[in-house]
């Protein structure tokens, strides 16, 4: 266990550093005013501040611009898979520069408060699991990357998202998806690393306790 905990700290400083390049560091700040109107299109189903009541799709408010605009690209060239929908509208995206501007809106906006009553018991399960992880299966902590609560760590570090406030359903999904080989756009695959080892209960605390952080 002490390899697995090592190989993912030497991972975290590469990213740190800059040693991985995919969206590794914040992108370049844009203009939050011009991409409120660039966002008018992405409102209608993320909401039209950020905060989306369905949870189909993700809350992008607070959200690291630098993250946001390279999961755009990622959609644009097929290195995140989705329904036709996303990378329909991805591709509506004309320029980094507007990837940028609506990336730096959205981090502008304020998470609102969680849309569902979390469970208590399951919260305080997957608390433990977000510090601690579980060292016997080689779950890693996710505080470690995420940073308190999934608030994330640095806009200069754009890699790890904000995770805490997202719709519990949402990140089940995710976590799911980097486990069972839907997703893997992940910078040298530290989240399929983290999720392949991870049981749907472990998941589900996880979301739980996330989804009730603000």
């Amino acid at each position: 266990m002490k390899l697995v905990t090592r190989k993912m700290r030497l991972l975290i400083a590469a990213v740190a550093l800059g040693g991985l390049t995919a969206g590794a560091q914040a992108a370049p700040i844009g203009d939050a005013v011009a991409g409120e109107g660039k966002a008018g299109l992405c409102g209608g189903c993320h909401g039209f501040d950020g905060n989306s009541e369905d949870a189909t799709y993700p809350r992008l408010a607070g959200q690291y611009a630098g993250y946001i605009v390279k999961q755009v690209k990622d959609f644009q060239n097929g290195h995140r898979a989705n329904n036709d929908t996303m990378a329909g509208m991805a591709s509506m995206v004309g320029s980094d520069q507007d990837a940028k501007d609506i990336g730096a809106f959205y981090a502008t906006q304020e998470i609102k408060g969680a849309l569902t009553k979390p469970d208590k018991k399951v919260v305080v399960a997957g608390e433990k699991i977000f510090r601690e992880g579980n060292v016997k299966t080689g779950v890693y902590g996710c505080i470690n990357c995420h940073g308190e609560k999934g608030m994330g760590k640095s806009a200069k570090v754009s890699t790890f998202p904000v995770i805490g406030g997202q719709h519990r359903a949402y990140l089940v999904k995710q976590l799911k998806e980097f486990r069972d080989g839907g997703r893997a756009n992940d910078p040298a695959g530290m989240m399929v690393g983290v999720a392949k080892n991870m049981t749907d209960k472990e998941i589900e605390a996880v979301a739980e306790y996330l989804s009730a952080q603000l």
